[in-house]
C-alpha cells in the first residue's frame, strides 16, 4: 500500500471513530430530563367519556409545552386500551375508574399494569334520570317501564358502567333493555328528552357536563350494586414508571377537583369548533399555577 492510499484509509477509520464517540456522547435514555431532545414520547390512550378527553388533553398539552415530550394520544373502547396497556403498546390511561367500574380490567391483567394513584376523588356511576321525573329508586323503575318503553340508554359495550349495569338490571330484576352506543349518543338522546321534558334513564357519572347542562338525579341505589363513590386513577403499564420517572412524578401530582376539572370538560364541550387539545392549552394558560405545581422541580 503506498503512502498515500494509507494516509487515506488512515484518516477514513478516524473520522468514523469520531463520529462514533460524538454519537454516543448524545445519547440518553427516553426520559432524560438533561436534555429535551431525547425524552421521548409518551403514549397516551383514552375514550371517548368527556373527563377522560379533558384529562388526557390536558396531561397532553403539559407534556409537549412545558415539559418537552413527544405525545402520541390513542382513542379507543376500554377495552382495548386496558389491552394495549397489558401488552405495553400504551404508557398511560388517566381514566381509570375505581373500586368498582374498571375492576374487571384490573383484575383481569393483575401484574401487568401499575396504579400512579388519583387524579380525581370522589367520582360516582348509576342510573340517572332527569329531576322532573318522580322517581328517586332504581326499584321504582319496573313501576315506570311503560312510559320509558322498556330502555336504558347506554354508553360504550365494553364500558364497565355496562358491565355493572347489566348486573343491576338482575340484582334488581328489571324488565329492561340496555341499549348499547356511545356517550354522543347518550348526551343527544338525553337532551332530545329535556327538551320535550320526556321520561328517560340513561347510564351516567360524575364528573361530566351533563350534570351542569341540565337538571338531573342519580336514582338511589339501595342494593349498592354501583358502589359508593369511586376515584379516578392514572394506569400505566409496567415499568413505565422506571423508564420515565419525571412524567411518572408529574401524573402523580396532577389533581383536580370538581370545579376544575368541570370547567375543562365545558370549555371543550362549549367550544365544539377547535380541538380539545387546543382548548386545554388555554385552560392550562388559564390556570398557570395550578399547572405548574404538578411539574416536578428539576434538581
Amino acid at each position: 500500500m503506498n503512502k498515500k492510499l494509507k494516509k487515506l484509509v488512515v484518516l477514513a477509520f478516524s473520522s468514523i471513530f469520531i463520529i462514533g464517540i460524538l454519537s454516543g456522547c448524545g445519547s440518553t435514555k427516553s426520559g432524560d430530563s438533561n436534555n429535551d431532545k431525547s425524552k421521548g414520547t409518551v403514549k397516551l390512550g383514552y375514550v371517548n367519556w368527556a373527563e377522560g378527553v379533558a384529562l388526557t388533553n390536558l396531561a397532553s398539552a403539559i407534556l409537549q409545552d412545558k415539559m418537552g415530550y413527544k405525545v402520541d394520544m390513542k382513542q379507543g373502547e376500554i377495552g382495548m386500551v386496558f389491552t394495549s396497556l397489558a401488552r405495553g403498546d400504551m404508557d398511560v390511561y388517566l381514566d381509570g375508574w375505581l373500586p368498582v367500574t374498571h375492576k374487571v380490567y384490573m383484575d383481569k391483567y393483575k401484574g401487568k399494569l401499575e396504579n400512579l394513584g388519583t387524579s380525581f376523588e370522589n367520582a360516582r356511576i348509576g342510573l340517572v334520570v332527569p329531576s322532573y321525573m318522580n322517581i328517586n329508586s332504581i326499584e321504582e323503575l319496573n313501576d315506570v317501564k311503560d312510559e320509558l318503553d322498556g330502555k336504558i340508554v347506554g354508553v360504550d359495550a365494553g364500558a364497565g358502567m355496562m358491565k355493572v349495569t347489566n348486573k343491576a338490571i338482575k340484582e334488581y330484576n328489571l324488565d329492561y333493555k340496555l341499549l348499547e352506543g356511545s356517550e354522543a349518543t347518550m348526551t343527544a338522546m338525553l337532551k332530545k328528552a329535556e327538551d320535550k321534558k320526556e321520561p328517560i334513564v340513561v347510564t351516567g357519572w360524575k364528573p361530566h357536563w351533563k350534570f351542569a347542562t341540565w337538571d338531573l338525579k342519580f336514582l338511589d341505589d339501595p342494593k349498592g350494586v354501583f358502589g359508593k363513590a369511586e376515584n379516578i386513577y392514572t394506569i400505566t403499564r409496567t415499568g413505565f414508571e422506571k423508564d420515565m420517572p419525571e412524567v411518572a412524578q408529574f401524573l402523580k401530582n396532577l389533581k383536580m377537583n370538581d370545579k376544575q376539572l368541570g370547567s375543562l370538560m365545558a370549555d371543550i364541550k362549549n367550544n365544539s369548533n377547535k380541538e380539545p387539545i387546543d382548548v386545554a392549552r388555554e385552560w392550562m394558560k388559564n390556570n398557570e399555577e395550578l399547572v405548574n405545581s404538578w411539574i416536578p422541580k428539576s434538581e
